[in-house]
């Protein structure tokens, strides 16, 4: 048994150092772009706040776990365990509102295709300062409910406990509660996530019809580039998919352990792995479809050989 909590352990501190490495390098791109004014895209400040989440997601729910997985039980009080929770859930919140954000925000750019014009782009900016920010308010308000439940170690022998997290317990609150929360939090994912599949298949049709005009193009010239529009679309499309995948399994879990009192450690190990799949995969989708990134690789290759 104690071998295999190591295991888990060294898979888990494994997967929190490859996403705190590519989310700590993408949070020094964007912030450096965003200080200097150079090659800043309009997608950077999206971007910027979904690689923070992603860093707070990771730092919340990965190290807790880690720790107990290595033997450590008591290392939080009860304010510990409210602490990591409320802003894993913040962090979650704004994961899933920025990926939405961001594909909203490229559909209605390509639907649109008005964003050439620099008072159009200035204006476009300050409405997406105003939703990154409106995320955060949102999510650092509604999560204010997350630490009602929760509870250090000490009560994880207490028969109201629903899920024993080894150094935190999910408490069973009264059914009112329940179901405001559950009703509030449903509400909130259910919008971003339709929206965001409409805002998908937005890409995925202008796609289809940038395909057939580039194929019609290949007939009378010679083969061009992709498009900077179309590599942008791209890259969103495979970030809302592994989004949409993982949250998905990680969703199902965690309904299937609340539903069936199911709190056996391994489906609480599953969880967490699963809950930080996104936040440590998607800044390499981000880094190497990222011409400022890749380009930079590519010359430092260059000068090493």
């Amino acid at each position: 048994m104690a071998s295999v909590r190591w295991q888990i352990g060294i898979t888990l501190v494994t997967q929190l150092g490859v996403g705190i490495l590519g989310n700590s390098s993408l949070l020094c791109l964007y912030n450096f772009t965003l200080l200097t004014g150079h090659k800043v895209r309009p997608t950077d400040v999206i971007l910027n706040q979904l690689v923070l989440a992603n860093s707070l997601v990771l730092f919340s729910r990965g190290i807790p776990h880690i720790m107990a997985a290595f033997g450590a039980t008591y290392f939080l009080n009860e304010a510990g365990c409210k602490f990591f929770f409320y802003f894993h859930r913040v962090a979650r919140g704004v994961c899933l509102s920025t990926t939405s954000l961001l594909s909203g925000f490229q559909a209605v750019r390509l639907r649109l295709n008005v964003f050439s014009s620099m008072e159009l782009r200035r204006r476009s900016s300050k409405c997406i300062y105003l939703c990154c920010c409106l995320c955060w308010i949102l999510h650092l308000l509604v999560s204010i409910f997350v630490p009602i439940k929760m509870a250090g170690p000490t009560h994880s022998k207490n028969l109201s406990v629903k899920i024993n997290y080894e150094y935190c317990s999910s408490l069973n609150p009264d059914r009112f509660l329940k179901f405001i929360v559950t009703a509030l939090f449903s509400t909130i994912d259910l919008a971003c996530l339709a929206f965001m599949v409409w805002a998908s298949g937005s890409m995925v049709i202008f796609l289809h019809r940038h395909r057939q005009q580039v194929q019609y193009i290949r007939s009378n010239s010679h083969s061009p580039r992709p498009s900077p529009e179309a590599r942008a679309t791209h890259t969103i499309l495979i970030l809302v998919s592994c989004f949409l995948s993982f949250y998905s399994l990680s969703s199902l879990l965690s309904v299937w352990m609340i539903l069936f009192a199911i709190s056996g450690q391994w489906l609480v190990d599953a969880s967490i792995f699963l809950s930080l799949c996104f936040s440590t995969f998607s800044p390499f989708v981000l880094i190497f479809s990222d011409t400022r990134v890749t380009g930079k690789l590519q010359n430092w290759f260059c000068f090493i050989g």
